[in-house]
């Protein structure tokens, strides 16, 4: 495929995702979008995220923002990650996309964020919140021995 075949197939899949009313169609486009990885993608995916209101779509994206690996989306996974903590009962598949998002991502500045599911009652988000740790920070065992009075938000807090 030559680049103006590219960028019309990339062109056709972002007017898809934006417009198309059937949800299946838009979560295949973000999931395609994942697959081209291509970064021209990344602030209009994210303006995506922001928008969307299909459950499914939101986790097509935020898969395919982990597949970009563009560290400029941590902050726009993050804020899926906070408003879904506080819901009264949060759903543990989208956790766990955003949780393999930023693993594949390998951005510092999410590890303050998860932190809090180190301690999560359900035995696959704690699992694979210590698999995050240890993708993201090789060392953040040491790191969190050497400074034990601090808690690991305040450990891995960045000045971004």
């Amino acid at each position: 495929m030559n680049w103006h075949e590219k960028n019309a197939e990339f062109n056709a899949l972002i007017k898809q995702l934006f417009h198309d009313d059937d949800w299946k169609k838009r979560a295949e486009a973000a999931r395609q979008l994942g697959l081209l990885k291509d970064g021209r993608a990344t602030n209009l995916m994210c303006r995506a995220l922001r928008s969307e209101k299909d459950h499914i779509v939101i986790n097509r994206i935020i898969e395919a923002l982990g597949r970009i690996s563009d560290g400029r989306t941590t902050l726009r996974i993050i804020e899926r990650l906070l408003e879904e903590r506080e819901k009264e009962e949060p759903d543990k598949y989208r956790i766990i996309y955003i949780i393999e998002s930023l693993i594949k991502i390998k951005d510092k500045r999410a590890l303050s964020y998860l932190g809090p599911l180190l301690a999560s009652s359900d035995d696959d988000v704690r699992d694979l919140t210590l698999r995050a740790f240890d993708v993201i920070e090789p060392r953040w065992k040491e790191i969190v021995d050497r400074e034990r009075n601090k808690s690991i938000q305040e450990i891995f807090k960045t000045k971004y």
